[in-house]
């Protein structure tokens, strides 16, 4: 009897095929996502331009384009413009024509996992032009900023700048304006916010900063550390900032100083407070301050040195707003008029006598252990007084 014979198995090949088949529909799949992911950033993109455009921002560019594939989303804006309208009281009021910034690239980062995140850098410099003239010049080593919840409502934005410098031109003249070894700029959405009445939380922080145009006082670095809430706010549809500023005065807003520090050589403040808004847009509340080296401020205002050379009005408008060069001139010619020497020796005790009217006011305190004083620091319609003291006039903000 015959054996029997087993035939021959038959190899399936088909398992051999599948993974590479899997790598393909899942090459596939990554590249349809990150193609719409690329759509959905650049709807992002859109979107906020279309926001800031409504709030008198707009934002343009000779040339954008997308790439990154396949792990992020990189949206390249080369030659970007801003025009801004009605961004100041003096634009608002004045109908002021608008300021055009022209910068380098703008480049934007979005993970493919996280398309409401948006991760800006920006390159440097921005030239500002008024009527086809430049005006301003801002400079930066690196300033990035990122921004969260579009192209809904904004949940936090933050923008950071390393080495800021802000020049005024006029002709082939420059004028610092400002400096600053590091800047940022922080705001959300506090918590238990309500979408109708949104409450506001933000963060300032400055090293090394100079402001040589607003006061004589600002001309020596300080760091600065200023957390606020803004209270009153309606909702966040664009608007220009007069516009918005105007509506949180008309709702009773206010800004609350929860905490703020700053350092200049031994001059140590801090302070907390409110601070409203006028009918007219002037600054109105109080704060209430602790700080050292009283002794070291009042040579920095540079009084002495004024009253012995005579006072600019321009330098008096800055320490003293509202007093006249002629009434201080007439006042020391009648001093010297009646003993002579007199209007000299009040001249060179200016320093002496303001810091003991300072010391006057307040109490005695201790700050970070070294004597201190607390007083108030009160601004009225505007005028920011020390005691009677009237050190600066700030502006309108709408």
């Amino acid at each position: 009897m015959a054996a029997a014979t087993t035939p021959p198995s038959k190899h399936r090949l088909w398992p051999i095929f599948v993974m590479p088949a899997l790598v393909v529909i899942a090459a596939a799949a990554w590249s349809a996502f990150w193609f719409y992911s690329a759509s959905q950033v650049d709807r992002t993109v859109d979107a906020w331009r279309a926001r800031e455009a409504a709030s008198g921002r707009i934002y343009d560019c000779a040339k954008r384009t997308v790439a990154g594939f396949p792990f992020r989303l990189e949206v390249h804006c080369l030659d970007a413009t801003v025009e801004l309208r009605s961004q100041t009281a003096d634009q608002a009021s004045a109908q002021m024509p608008p300021v055009t910034a022209r910068l380098g690239d703008i480049f934007v980062i979005s993970q493919i996992y996280t398309p409401r995140l948006l991760i800006a850098e920006f390159k440097a410099p921005a030239t500002l032009y008024q009527q086809g003239q430049p005006v301003m010049v801002v400079n930066w080593k690196t300033a990035r900023s990122s921004i969260v919840g579009l192209p809904g409502t904004p949940q936090s934005a933050d923008l950071v700048f390393d080495d800021p410098a802000v020049d005024r031109v006029a002709g082939s003249a420059r004028t610092p304006l400002a400096r600053a070894s590091h800047v940022e700029l922080h705001g959300r959405t506090a918590e238990n916010s309500k979408p109708d009445h949104p409450t506001i939380e933000t963060v300032l922080e400055l090293t090394g900063a100079t402001l040589p145009d607003i006061h004589p006082v600002l001309t020596k670095p300080f760091d600065a550390d200023v957390r606020a809430m803004v209270h009153g706010l309606k909702d966040f549809t664009p608007k220009p900032w007069p516009v918005r500023l105007r509506e949180l005065q008309a709702a009773g807003g206010r800004i609350e100083i929860m905490q703020s520090r700053i350092q200049q050589g031994d001059l140590i403040a801090i302070g907390a407070g409110s601070l409203g808004l006028t009918a007219d847009g002037h600054l109105d509340g109080e704060l209430h301050m602790t700080a050292t080296g009283f002794e070291a401020l009042i040579p920095a205002l540079g009084i002495q040195q004024m009253l012995e050379e005579g006072v600019p009005q321009s330098t008096l408008d800055k320490v003293a707003p509202g007093v006249k060069t002629q009434d201080i001139n007439n006042l020391f010619g009648a001093l010297d008029r009646a003993i002579p020497g007199l209007g000299k020796a009040v001249r060179e005790n200016a320093n002496a006598g303001v810091t003991a009217g300072l010391a006057a006011i307040g109490k005695e305190a201790t700050l970070e252990g070294k004597k201190a004083r607390s007083f108030p620091l009160r601004f009225v319609d505007g005028a920011v007084f020390i005691g009677p003291l009237k050190i600066a006039q700030t502006p309108p903000l709408f």
